[in-house]
Formats: C-alpha cells, structure tokens, sequence
C-alpha cells in the first residue's frame, strides 16, 4: 500500500474530514436527531411499557439489559448509511474525480471517509446514552471496552458502506443490504432476548450471527452481562476490520467504481 507509512498529506486528509463535517452536519434531523427519536421510542416502550411487566434478565433490569443491542442497531446503522451516502454522492456529484487528481493516498481517501463515520457513530451513541439516562436505564461497566466495540464496529460497517457505494448504481440499490441483512441479521442477533430463550433447534441463528457478538460485546461492556467467550467476538471483529480494509483499498486501487 502506497503512501502508508511514509509521508502522510495532513491538510488534504483535513480538507476531507472538514468537508463531510460540514455536510453531515447540514443534514442534522436525518443523522442525529432521527435515530435519536428512534431510540427513545424504544427505550420508552421497553422501559416504561414492557420492562416493568418482564423479570430481570442476567440480573439485570430489561431496560438495561436491551439497551446495548438498541445503542448497536443506531451505531451500525448510523455508519453504514453514513459511508454509503458519503460515497454514492461523491461519485454522483462527480466530487469523487477531484479526489483522484489531488495528492492524496488511497488510504488517506479511505481514513477521511471512516473519520465522519466514526463521528457521526459517536455521537448517535452520545446522544442515546443521554437519552438513555433520563430513564434510568444507563451502566456503564468499562468505559475503555465500550468505545472499542462502538469505534470497531463502526469501521466495520463504514467500509462496507464504502463497498456498497462503490457498487450502486441507483439509490434503491445502496438500501438493499440494510434492508435484506443488516436489519434482520441485527433483531436475531440477541437485541430483545438471550440465547436461552431461543429453542435450542434455533439457536445457531445467533451463534452464526455476527452481529449476536458485537451486541453481547457492548452489553458486557455496558452491563457486566456476556454469553459468549469476549475474546471470540473481539478477534472475530478485528478480523472483520482487517478483511474489510484490504477490500476496500484494493476496490480504491483498481479504481472500482471511481473511474466510471
């Protein structure tokens, strides 16, 4: 990879990180304050409706126990349409083409897109734990793991939503993955229940299930709670991560979807 340890071109990786700060935050209702509504009307159903009517769940009150699957859902949501809108419109806009002639490094045209990514993931977080607080409903166990687990997934899910916004060719296209996978994959993956309570005929819907260890991964650093062994889903994660890189850097070097 070129240009990776070597100089790194500061102000033009600047320049890129400023101009989708900028962007993203001219659109604040779609990408803060609609995910935030969101999460309260979960966090009020299952905290003011259904919580009291259900017992603990690990020990633990259900509120809390569904908050870090709830928190995921937005993070992975938030950084999955964060990169796709992010590509699909640099390429529709023809912005993309200023990006290849300028002095800039495949990975520092990758980093910069990950940047709002993960800004915009931190805060939806943020502004959920907020939320979260008013209800009651906020444990943080380890501050340090909850930050990996929001930080990885959200690159994890930012540089599919660049693959993605490489890939699509009409707007309709780049909501298919979302709608097809990562919203089913995300409500099996053990938001509303445990393992346990899965028939045991159905329970490899969350042992083959990606998103059961970012989930279980959160609420062990939010909670306390984990049914799975915590160093699987972290080298599960990071595998994911380092896959994904590779991927896309390669997509970026052949010019897939950029020299159209």
């Amino acid at each position: 990879m070129e240009n990776v340890i070597g100089h790194v071109n500061w102000i033009g990786l600047w320049t890129i990180i400023r101009r989708e700060m900028q962007r993203l935050l001219r659109v604040p209702i779609q990408a803060f304050v609609a995910p935030w509504l969101s999460a309260l009307m979960f966090i009020f159903i299952f905290g003011y409706v259904v919580g009291p009517r259900i017992a603990t769940i690990g020990g633990h009150k259900y509120l809390q126990f569904v908050l870090p699957g709830i928190l995921m859902m937005n993070v992975v949501n938030a950084a999955f349409l964060q990169a796709t809108s992010q590509v699909y419109f640099q390429r529709f806009m023809k912005f993309v083409e200023e990006a290849l002639v300028a002095p800039l490094s495949y990975v520092e045209m990758i980093v910069g897109t990950l940047a709002a990514v993960v800004f915009r993931t931190a805060a939806t977080a943020v502004g959920i734990l907020i939320i979260a607080a008013v209800f009651g409903g906020v444990q943080v166990v380890s501050v340090v793991e909850f930050m990996f687990w929001v930080v990885i997934v959200s690159g994890i899910f930012g540089l599919l939503g660049i693959v993605i916004g490489l890939w699509a060719k009409s707007f309709e296209q780049l909501s298919a993955l979302n709608i097809f996978f990562i919203t089913p994959l995300s409500f099996v993956g053990g938001v509303f229940n445990t393992v346990e309570m899965l028939p045991p005929f159905l329970r490899w819907l969350a042992w083959g299930n990606p998103f059961f260890y970012f989930i279980n991964g959160l609420r062990h650093s939010m909670i306390g709670f984990n049914e799975a062994p915590e160093p699987l889903g972290a080298l599960l994660s990071l595998a994911m991560l380092a896959i994904l890189s590779v991927w896309v850097w390669r997509l970026f070097s052949v010019g897939y979807g950029l020299r159209e």
